[in-house]
């Protein structure tokens, strides 16, 4: 039994570096194509900065996604915190821009937990309808603003660095050491997890699983309040949206997440994550300098990424994944 266990855990490592192999080959191979813009210093710094909002985003997916809820509102949310953010920021410089986002972040997720828990209706109906909400807040914003000849909000330039190199580079490296700790070593994350995978279970094992759902999105909302502080940082201004148009911001990271999942067999999530985030943006890179558009044609081939990593990664469930 061990050694049919041993033999097929070489099988798959021989498998993943035969994968790691042709991936390598054939970027080597575009390279060629695209005269060696790809593979450069300047270009792994802007697939890094592109990277890092989806690679926050995905950290907090991974803990929403282990509670067993699907939350439509993040884009909506990113917005709201890179907004709220933005504005205390320009007030109370890095303290304002920081806090601001990830308060704003974590009030938000707290909100749309209570949701779920007190209507008790499917997480996604409920955050389609707080989706609604947050767009039109923001968009109210945004109205009142230029109704005053103002932008919505334009981060001071002297602000910004948090949303370029290198302070994305140690962004990243301590959004990876918090997201494992507290995913993997925290009672939070085990019981987050738990109560995710069994709720009937998790309460038999004494665990309280609306506390515990409720400390999972206030440890997600925080990611996503990050994530909405870089992304200010690096555009300077976020747009308002309406007509559900925000959910598109979720569709990177959930395509990380879903290669995640399938390289969770070689390695922790939390650490593939980062990696899957890098992959695919990489394509997209390759994209744009291969001379696709970037509208229909990207967004054809993302839709494309999120099907068949969900295929990958839910090829042995039963039944219909939620």
């Amino acid at each position: 039994m061990n050694q049919e266990a041993s033999s097929a855990a070489a099988t798959k490592r021989i498998k993943a570096v035969i994968v790691i192999i042709l991936v390598v080959l054939a970027f080597g191979i575009l390279n060629r194509y695209v005269d060696g813009k790809f593979i450069s210093v300047a270009n792994f710094n802007v697939l890094i900065t592109g990277s890092a909002i989806p690679t926050f985003v995905a950290w907090g997916l991974c803990f929403i996604f282990a509670a067993g809820i699907t939350d439509f509102s993040i884009g909506a949310v990113l917005i709201l915190s890179a907004t709220v953010g933005g504005a205390l920021g320009n007030e109370m410089g890095y303290p304002g821009l920081i806090l601001g986002g990830i308060l704003v972040g974590m009030v938000l997720l707290f909100i749309n937990f209570q949701v779920y828990n007190i209507t008790k209706i499917p997480s996604w109906i409920a955050g389609l309808g707080m989706t609604m909400i947050y767009e039109a807040v923001a968009a109210y914003y945004a109205k009142l603003r230029l109704a005053q000849g103002l932008q919505v909000v334009q981060l001071d330039p002297q602000l910004r660095a948090l949303g370029h190199v290198p302070a994305v580079y140690f962004l990243l490296a301590a959004g990876l050491a918090a997201a494992y700790f507290l995913y993997n070593r925290t009672t939070a994350g085990l019981n987050v997890r738990a109560v995710g995978s069994n709720g009937t279970i998790a309460k038999m094992m004494g665990i309280h699983p609306i506390k515990a759902l409720i400390i999972g999105g206030l440890i997600a909302g925080i990611f996503f309040g990050i994530a909405g502080v870089i992304k200010e940082s690096y555009a300077g201004r976020v747009i308002a949206m309406t007509g559900l148009s925000s959910i598109s911001t979720i569709f990177l990271p959930l395509a990380a997440v879903l290669l995640s999942q399938v390289l969770q067999k070689y390695i922790n999530i939390i650490i593939a994550i980062p990696i899957a985030t890098l992959f695919i943006s990489s394509i997209f890179n390759l994209l744009t300098l291969l001379g696709v558009p970037s509208g229909t044609w990207q967004e054809t081939i993302l839709g494309m990424i999120v099907i068949t990593f969900g295929m990958i990664a839910q090829r042995k469930e039963k039944g219909v994944i939620k």
